[in-house]
C-alpha cells in the first residue's frame, strides 16, 4: 500500500516561522512534523511514500533524501506553481498506482494508527465507492465542522437526516481511489471539497470517527504546545 503526505502548502498562519523553513519540517519535540508521518507510516507497514511539495520544497528532499533513513522509500511530485489539494494528488497518480492509497496532511499532528488505513483500503478495492475519510469531533477553530457521517455504512453527507444530527471535521486523512482524481487535467489547481460533495451525491464516500489524538498545526501557539505535551511524556 501507497501513502502520499501532502506537503505543498505555504503555511502562512504560521509566518514568521515558514519564511525560511518548510511548514512540515517545523518541529515537535525531537522530529520535524512529517518526519512524525513517516515514523508513523513506516510502524504500520507502509514504506512507500511519496510526497509533494511547492513552497522551499528542495529543503524537503535534501532533509528526507530517499527516506532511507527511516525505512521507507520516498518519491517526490513538485508543484510550481502549487496545485491545491486535489490538483496535487491527480498530479501524483503516476506514482501512486491504481490501487487505493492513504492521504494524510503534512499539516496535522496525530498518534492514529496508519494500520487501519490496510483494512478501508481492502474495503474500497471490492466495492463502488471512492473513498473513506477519517472524521474527528469539531475543533475550537472549526465549530461548524465539514460533514455529517450517516447510517447504513457509515456514509458522509453534506446534510442531515435528522435534526439531531452533528457535523465532524474532516481530519485530513483518507483512503481514496484513482478514480476519484482521474478526471481532473493534469498540471492544473483543483480544491478536494468539490470531489467529495459530488462523491457524497451518490453515496459513494464513507467515514469513521478517528481513534487517537488530533491536531491541526495550523499555528505558532499549536505548534508549541504539541511541542509541550511531547516534552511532558518523556
Amino acid at each position: 500500500m501507497k501513502a502520499m503526505i501532502l506537503a505543498a502548502g505555504r503555511g502562512e498562519r504560521m509566518r514568521p516561522l515558514t519564511d525560511h523553513c518548510p511548514k512540515p519540517l517545523l518541529r515537535a519535540g525531537d522530529h520535524a512534523l512529517i518526519e512524525w508521518h513517516i515514523l508513523r507510516l513506516q510502524r504500520a507497514g507502509i514504506t512507500d511514500i511519496v510526497i509533494n511539495h511547492a513552497w522551499l520544497g528542495d529543503k524537503i528532499e535534501a532533509q528526507l533524501k530517499d527516506g532511507s533513513q527511516f525505512g521507507v522509500h520516498i518519491q517526490y511530485s513538485p508543484e510550481n506553481p502549487a496545485l491545491e489539494t486535489a490538483g496535487g494528488i491527480r498530479q501524483a497518480l503516476t506514482l501512486l498506482g491504481d490501487d487505493p492509497f492513504l492521504i494524510i496532511n503534512g499539516d496535522v499532528f496525530t498518534d492514529w494508527d496508519a494500520q487501519h488505513a490496510f483494512a478501508a483500503a481492502n474495503h474500497l478495492q471490492h466495492s463502488e465507492l471512492l473513498g473513506h475519510l477519517w472524521m474527528v469531533e469539531n475543533p475550537e477553530h472549526h465549530t461548524k465542522g465539514d460533514f455529517y457521517l450517516q447510517s447504513p455504512r457509515k456514509l458522509l453527507s453534506e446534510h442531515p437526516l435528522t435534526i439531531s444530527d452533528k457535523t465532524l471535521t474532516y481530519s485530513g486523512i483518507a483512503c481514496y481511489k484513482p478514480a476519484l482524481f482521474s478526471s481532473l487535467p493534469v498540471g492544473q489547481p483543483a480544491p478536494l471539497g468539490p470531489l467529495l460533495r459530488q462523491a457524497m451525491s451518490t453515496q459513494q464516500l464513507t467515514g469513521e470517527l478517528l481513534v487517537g489524538s488530533w491536531t491541526d498545526v495550523g499555528t505558532p501557539e499549536r505548534l508549541e504546545k504539541i511541542s509541550r505535551q511531547l516534552g511532558s511524556l518523556e
